[in-house]
C-alpha cells in the first residue's frame, strides 16, 4: 500500500511539473486562458494528492491550525460577500480559485515534507531547466531578428509564453531569487558558479528587456531586505546587483549600439516604457478607494472590480486595495495579518540561523526573497490575479511552510475539520470545472462580443477578457 501511495505521489508531482513547464514553453499551450485551464487541472491534482497527505504532522501544528482558522473565516466572509455581489457566480468563482490555491499550498508543503531535501534539489533543478529553456527561446528570437534581414526588432516578440510581457516579468520575480540561491551555496563548484551566474545575467537581461517596472521594484525591495538579514543574504543581494549591472551593459551593447551599427530598427523597447508616471494606476486605485468607502465591510464581492467597467483594467493593480474593495476591509486586514506573521517569522528565523551553511537555511533566503519581491510587486501589479503567477505564489509559500521548523503539536488535528476542508476543496474544484466547461467553447465568441460592446483592449482577470460587466444599455 505504501508503495502504491508513493507511486501516486510521484505521478502527481510529475504531472504538476509537466504542466508548469508546458504552459509557458509550448506556444500552442501558452497564454492566459490556457494557463487558467491548467490551474484548474492542478487544482484537481492537489485535491487527490491531499487525500493522501492532509493528515501529516505539519497540518497538526498549532501555528498552522490558527492560520487555518483565520483562513476559514476569510473564506466564509468571501462567500457572504459573494451573495451580496451583482455577479454572484463570478464572485464564487474567485472564492473557489482562492480555495484551490490554498489547497495547492497544502499539496506543495506535503510533498516537501514527504520527500525531504531531495525535493529541494529537484525543485531548484526544475527552476534552472525551465529558465534555461526560456532563455534559449529568447536568445534564439534575438538571433533570428538580427539574421532575418527584416531590419526590425520587436522587443515584445522576444518574450514568448505569456499574453502580456508584464506577466512574464511576474514569473521572473519568483525565479530570479531562486537562481541566485545556487550562487551562495558553499558546496557549489567554481565552474558551476560561472554557468549559474551566466544564467542569472541572461535572466536579468530578459527582465530588463521586458521593461516590467514592478519586477525591478520587487527585486530591489527583496535585495534591500536581504541586506539586513544575514551574511548569506548580503551575498545574495550582491550577486543579484552584479548580474543586473552586467545585464544592463549587455542590453545597452546589443539593443542600442549593435542595432544602431547594423541599422536595425528597435520597436517596443524598454526605453518606451520608462516613465515616472503610474501608468493610469492612480485611476484604478481611486476607483478601488471609492468602492471601499461605499462598502467597507464585505466589499463589492470577489471579482467585483471587473464588474465596474473602465478603459484600463479589470483589477486595481494593487493587492490590498483589490482585496479590501472586493472582499471587504476586515477580510483584507486578516489576510495582511497572516502575511505579516509569516514574513516576520521567516525573517526572524533567517537572522537566527545567520551563521548556518546548511542547504535548507540557504534555500530559505531565496524563497523568502522571492516572496518579498512578489508581495512588493503586488502593490503595483496584478501578481495575485494572473493564473501562472498564482501557481508560483502557491509553490513558494508551500515550500517555505514545509521547511519552517515545526512546533510540537498541542492537540491532534480534528478529522471533522480535515474532511470539511476536503469537501470545500472538492466543491471549489467542481465549481471551477463547471466554469471552464461553460466558458471555454465560447471564449472567442465572448471576446468578440466584448469588443463590440465595450471596444478597447482585453483586460485579463479570470479569462484573458476579464470584464464581467453587463452590456451597457
Amino acid at each position: 500500500m505504501d508503495r502504491y501511495k508513493d507511486s501516486l505521489r510521484f505521478l502527481f508531482s510529475a504531472i504538476f511539473f509537466a504542466i508548469l513547464f508546458a504552459i509557458i514553453v509550448v506556444p500552442s499551450l501558452s497564454g492566459n486562458d490556457n494557463q487558467r485551464i491548467a490551474q484548474w487541472v492542478i487544482g484537481v491534482i492537489s485535491f487527490f494528492a491531499n487525500i493522501y497527505h492532509f493528515r501529516s504532522k505539519w497540518c497538526e501544528s498549532r501555528y498552522l491550525t490558527r492560520s487555518t482558522m483565520v483562513l476559514s473565516l476569510v473564506f466564509v466572509m468571501g462567500v457572504a460577500s459573494s451573495f451580496r455581489a451583482n455577479q454572484y457566480l463570478w464572485a464564487l468563482a474567485e472564492v473557489a480559485t482562492a480555495v484551490l490555491c490554498t489547497n495547492a499550498v497544502f499539496m506543495f508543503a506535503s510533498e516537501r515534507r514527504s520527500y525531504g531535501v531531495i525535493w529541494d534539489r529537484l525543485l531548484l533543478l526544475f527552476v534552472i531547466v525551465l529558465c534555461a529553456v526560456k532563455a534559449l527561446q529568447y536568445t534564439s528570437s534575438v538571433l533570428a531578428a538580427f539574421l532575418g534581414g527584416s531590419g526590425r526588432l520587436d522587443m515584445t516578440l522576444l518574450l514568448e509564453g505569456f499574453s502580456n510581457r508584464r506577466f512574464y516579468g511576474q514569473f521572473q520575480t519568483f525565479t530570479l531569487p531562486l537562481i541566485g540561491v545556487l550562487l551562495i551555496q558553499n558546496s557549489i563548484r567554481k565552474s558551476t558558479t560561472c554557468w549559474v551566474f551566466f544564467m542569472l545575467v541572461i535572466w536579468w537581461l530578459i527582465a530588463i528587456s521586458g521593461g516590467t517596472r514592478g519586477t525591478w521594484l520587487g527585486l530591489f525591495t527583496a535585495a534591500a531586505v536581504m541586506l539586513f538579514s544575514s551574511r548569506a543574504g548580503q551575498r545574495w543581494a550582491l550577486w543579484q546587483a552584479g548580474a543586473a549591472a552586467v545585464a544592463a551593459l549587455l542590453y545597452w551593447g546589443v539593443f542600442t549600439k549593435l542595432t544602431g551599427y547594423l541599422h536595425v530598427d528597435v520597436i517596443n523597447s524598454v526605453g518606451d516604457r520608462l516613465t515616472t508616471t503610474l501608468s493610469a494606476r492612480d485611476i484604478l486605485w481611486q476607483q478601488a478607494w471609492e468602492m471601499i468607502k461605499a462598502r467597507p465591510w464585505l466589499g463589492y464581492g470577489p471579482m467585483g472590480f471587473a464588474d465596474i467597467p473602465n478603459p484600463i483594467a479589470a483589477h486595481p493593480h494593487q493587492a490590498i486595495l483589490q482585496w479590501a474593495s472586493e472582499w471587504g476591509v476586515p477580510s483584507a486586514l486578516l489576510v495582511c495579518g497572516l502575511a505579516a506573521k509569516g514574513l516576520y517569522s521567516t525573517f526572524t528565523l533567517i537572522r537566527a540561523k545567520a551563521g548556518s551553511d546548511e542547504p535548507v537555511d540557504v534555500l530559505r533566503i531565496g524563497l523568502f526573497a522571492s516572496l518579498v519581491a512578489a508581495l512588493a510587486q503586488s502593490m503595483v501589479d496584478g501578481i495575485i490575479v494572473m493564473p501562472y503567477s498564482q501557481l508560483w505564489l502557491c509553490l513558494i509559500v508551500g515550500w517555505l511552510i514545509a521547511i519552517h521548523p515545526q512546533r510540537e503539536p498541542q492537540t491532534a488535528s480534528s478529522p471533522t475539520a480535515t474532511w470539511a476542508w476536503l469537501a470545500t476543496a472538492l466543491c471549489a474544484v467542481l465549481f471551477l470545472g463547471y466554469v471552464v466547461v461553460r466558458d471555454v467553447p465560447h471564449l472567442e465568441e465572448n471576446e468578440q462580443q466584448y469588443m463590440h460592446d465595450f471596444g478597447g483592449h482585453f483586460q485579463p482577470r479570470f479569462w484573458l477578457q476579464g470584464v464581467i460587466a453587463a452590456k451597457p444599455q
